[in-house]
């Protein structure tokens, strides 16, 4: 019985480690779609049961300071570093879903879906009205 037990408890931690360890939480590299070069680091983090996305790091030092001069509302004019980009996504099965995501060159916002690709490769797609029309990114896990 002892042993049942023991087996039963390891193999619940190790599908619990497995679990936490493909989280969308975390900090990830972005790549500018034109250049292929990176571009950004976003930090994914959880509150209130939503996932956000806020822009920690720019990779391009004459880019630091940097304002959102196409972004609208309480957006407008801020400096994109330490925006938050991504909005309100909900555990949608698979994929997180229903928010929205900023591109902080144009200033326009989409609605977006992630999911995790691989532990360490987050699809990220942004769309107007359905999911065909639009653009998808991967970023890539910063360890």
């Amino acid at each position: 019985m002892r042993k049942i037990i023991l087996v039963a408890s390891v193999l619940c931690f190790a599908v619990v480690t497995t679990v936490r360890s493909q989280s969308v939480v975390g900090k990830w590299k972005t790549i500018d779609d034109e250049t292929g070069k990176p571009k950004s680091i976003v930090e994914v983090y959880e509150k209130s049961g939503k996932i956000y996305g806020k822009i920690v790091d720019i990779l391009d030092p004459q880019k630091k300071d940097k304002l959102c001069t196409e972004c609208t509302g309480d957006e407008k004019n801020k400096p994109v570093l330490g925006m938050v980009i991504v909005k309100g996504l909900q555990k949608d099965a698979e994929e997180f879903n229903g928010g929205s995501i900023t591109d902080p060159v144009t200033g326009k916002k989409y609605k977006c879906f992630i999911t995790l690709e691989g532990k360490d490769k987050l699809k990220v797609r942004g769309y107007i009205g359905f999911a065909l029309i639009g653009r998808t990114q991967y970023w890539h896990r910063v360890k």
